[in-house]
């Protein structure tokens, strides 16, 4: 026999393999937790400092000072305190971590117990190079926190009886904090739990055991616990009961960029005396002109603190009155661009002029650090990383929508949920956005690592088999 015949098969002593730990056991959980934490922060890490963004400044003055900030939300300026943000925002990046953390391990596990720890770390890896998480996740912003909501519901959805009743708990609050945390993220909750009691409808209506018949009632406790938490910190800062006291001057600035809002200010101007109406000749081209632009009408004034919200509110009511097409056309329109706008680094540029006086006011200890930070160096660069992270993002979610195609077309309906949960929160994430915003990245690279998650769990598997066990197996 030659020695081309030969096979010499090399075996790892045991004393250096690496201990096997399944996600199922404690052991497992508790090390991908651990080990994910600091793996999605890595970004920041390599920053030298948590990522700022131009709202950070207004979470910050909200939660240290106390002060309303009307256009930014309550709930994530208080967990800024609450977690001591203001002695070291690394506290807040780390809390942020831990629970993305928490959360993806709490899905998988619950999907596909068998996974390694091994796996489950290589796929963090990959996560956190491949895709935008890290880029959130050590952000002083709740955007990280859409990824977390929609994986927390999944999880209690459909996978109680894997999940058990401690962690389920946990998610509860984890899903309650993210939907509190950011307007958006209210609406979003509150579109899932609808699409969840439809299903669950559809279920009891067929009785069939085909249709998943999702839990309804922890989610829909997320939801009011998250309603609850707005509720709760709007009033710990005002003393009043509100949700919002912005949403119709966003709506407003949407309708503006849109060319609709003047057309209607041209309308009712002559028998309605409205503030705008002295600017209606001249207003910014886009929404983020009239929010942010330094020779806005909306400076003139007051901006947030000082709009009359009924005027306002006023705008938005005639507009889709008289333009209801237009308004609903140019706002659908902008969700479509919205769903496929999702790279990386949206925003992510110095600071400075933006968050100095926050910084001297509330963390002059860490100014220091702030200063040396790449992203306040101007060394930060985006267009590299887009070329995978773009194209990573959209071929996960061509991958969910085949899954989902397949699973439809053999009436796999068990097997269609992962998929299609996912992608109408995609969806329904697009929608909300452009609906009252206007497009912009950020938005929905938040959460277009989801679905590269998914398929990074699967990788070894064929379309069919990837969620038919996992799924099939105690919905």
């Amino acid at each position: 026999m030659g020695d081309s015949q030969v096979i010499t098969r090399v075996q790892t002593p045991a004393r250096y393999r690496l201990p096997s730990l399944p996600l199922s056991s404690f052991a497992g959980e508790a090390a991908a937790i651990l080990l994910l934490t600091p793996l999605f922060l890595y970004a920041a890490l390599w920053n030298g400092f948590p990522i700022m963004f131009f709202d950070s400044g207004a979470y910050v003055l909200e939660g240290f000072a106390k002060v309303l900030v009307p256009e930014r939300s309550s709930v994530y300026s208080l967990f800024l305190y609450y977690v001591h943000g203001r002695e070291n925002l690394w506290y807040v990046a780390i809390v942020q971590s831990g629970i993305t953390a928490f959360t993806a391990t709490a899905f998988a596990r619950s999907l596909w117990p068998r996974t390694s720890l091994w796996k489950f770390v290589g796929v963090g890896v990959a996560l956190s190079l491949l895709t935008s998480i890290a880029w959130f996740v050590g952000q002083i912003e709740p955007d990280c926190m859409t990824a977390v909501l929609v994986l927390a519901l999944y999880t209690l959805a459909f996978r109680l009886p894997q999940t058990g009743w401690v962690r389920a708990i946990l998610l509860v609050l984890v899903a309650g904090l993210a939907t509190g945390v950011h307007p958006s993220h209210l609406g979003l909750c509150a579109g899932l739990v609808i699409t969840l009691a439809a299903l669950k409808l559809a279920a009891l209506i067929w009785r069939s055991r085909e249709l998943p018949n999702p839990v309804l009632s922890l989610p829909l406790l997320a939801f009011l616990l998250g309603l609850g938490l707005v509720l709760a910190a709007n009033y710990s800062l005002t003393h009043k009961v509100f949700v919002s006291r912005s949403g119709a001057i966003f709506l407003t600035a949407r309708l503006i960029g849109d060319g609709v809002a003047g057309r209607t200010l041209n309308d009712i101007c002559p028998t309605q005396h409205l503030k705008l109406c002295a600017y209606k000749d001249k207003l910014p081209p886009t929404a983020d002109d009239y929010l942010w632009a330094p020779e806005s009408p909306f400076n003139k004034l007051g901006r947030f603190k000082r709009a009359d919200r009924a005027e306002y509110e006023t705008i938005v009511a005639e507009s889709l009155k008289r333009y209801p097409l237009q308004s609903l056309g140019m706002g659908l329109w902008g969700s479509l661009r919205q769903y496929f706008m999702f790279r990386t680094g949206d925003g992510v540029e110095p600071q400075m002029n933006v968050l100095d006086h926050e910084f001297w006011d509330f963390m002059p200890r860490q100014y220091k650090s702030y200063m040396a930070a790449r992203q306040q160096r101007g060394v930060l660069r985006f267009p590299a990383v887009n070329v995978v992270h773009y194209p990573v993002a959209l071929l996960a979610q061509v991958w969910l929508a085949a899954v989902l195609w397949r699973a439809v077309r053999r009436r796999r309906w068990k097997v269609a949920t992962l998929p299609a949960f996912v992608l109408v929160a995609l969806l329904g994430n697009a929608l909300i956005c452009g609906l009252f915003s206007g497009p912009h990245d950020r938005y929905q690279s938040r959460l277009a690592w989801v679905p590269a998650l998914i398929v990074l769990l699967t990788a070894r598997q064929t379309l069919d088999r990837a969620l038919r066990r996992p799924v099939e197996s105690g919905t």
